[in-house]
């Protein structure tokens, strides 16, 4: 038999699971609907990790979990191992490292989804072409919802959870946000939002962003005021980053990166434009895309198994 990791990244939309051999190769990835809202203590999402971690376990019967890695969405105390909120979701105070460690037996490293895939991304990915500029970076995770990973000399900023939640920060032109406030980045910036607003200016349903960016390259006004709006808003946020903590690069990834040069272009551009004495960031897209989360987790799940190793006499 074979030690591998369990490692499961939950996000807004998605939960991704897969077994992982030490040195990383990630093995039968499976994606699951994340459990939607009304769920506070997270009953229905963990409940579907027990499905994912059965069909992982069957698919490979030559691996056996030596650890854990469980990454999630929303305001995470990593000290504590708590889910605090999910806005997108609708849990509060979720004891997600005890409760998985107690359901899988074996030692569970736990994590923010953005905050650990930034981590991977800074070591495993982006981070070893930005070299010396990875110490002062943002990653900007773009999905479903918006979050980041603030890197200031070498450390990642977490503030008890609270920091990076750059989606649920004002910009102009925000609208009303299911966390609560009116005005969030997330409600405009992100590829959910790009989708839910041109389906409310015209009308017409779309398979999320992907196809208002294909319909902007057609000449449709109404895609193109979505997307242009997104960028802006993007910027202005990246501005805001750039006049706080000053980062020498912003790593782009999540769904929305997948557009590229339609998405980074007039993003740097914008970006420019609002900056003056400023240091000016690199812009450049992930390199680990969808599985960042989960490479995130193989990091978690790595220290927690060196941490009980070294507690076993």
């Amino acid at each position: 038999m074979e030690p591998a990791y369990l490692l499961f990244d939950i996000g807004g939309t998605d939960i991704k699971a897969a077994l992982a051999t030490p040195d990383g190769t990630l093995h039968t990835v499976l994606r699951s609907p994340t459990p939607q809202a009304g769920d506070p203590e997270a009953a229905a999402v963990l409940a579907e990790l027990d499905v994912l971690r059965g069909r992982l376990l069957a698919g490979s019967p030559s691996l056996t979990p030596v650890a854990a890695g469980v990454v999630v969405c929303g305001t995470v105390d990593e000290q504590a191992g708590t889910g605090v909120f999910s806005s997108n979701l609708g849990w509060r105070n979720v004891p997600f490292r005890r409760l998985c460690t107690e359901r899988f037996g074996i030692p569970t490293g736990f994590g923010h989804d953005v905050g650990t895939a930034g981590e991977a991304e800074l070591a495993l990915g982006a981070g070893r072409v930005l070299g010396r500029q990875a110490a002062n970076t943002a990653v900007l995770v773009i999905g479903t919802g918006i979050a980041g990973a603030l890197f200031v000399d070498g450390r990642r900023l977490e503030a008890g959870g609270f920091a990076g939640e750059i989606g649920h920060a004002a910009v102009p032109g925000g609208l009303d946000c299911p966390c609560g406030a009116h005005g969030c980045l997330e409600t405009v910036g992100s590829a959910a939002a790009i989708a839910r607003n041109y389906t409310r200016a015209t009308g017409t349903e779309v398979d999320g962003a992907r196809e208002v960016l294909e319909r902007r390259r057609t000449g449709d006004t109404d895609a193109a005021h979505c997307w242009d709006a997104a960028v802006e808003a993007l910027s202005f946020s990246i501005a805001q980053l750039c006049a706080s903590v000053g980062p020498e690069a912003v790593i782009v990834g999540g769904g929305l990166a997948q557009a590229g040069d339609d998405l980074l272009v007039p993003l740097r551009a914008a970006v420019d434009a609002r900056l003056s004495f400023h240091r000016t960031p690199r812009i450049i897209t992930a390199e680990l895309g969808q599985d960042a989360g989960l490479r995130g987790a193989y990091l978690r799940a790595e220290a927690a198994r060196s941490a009980a190793t070294k507690e076993t006499p």
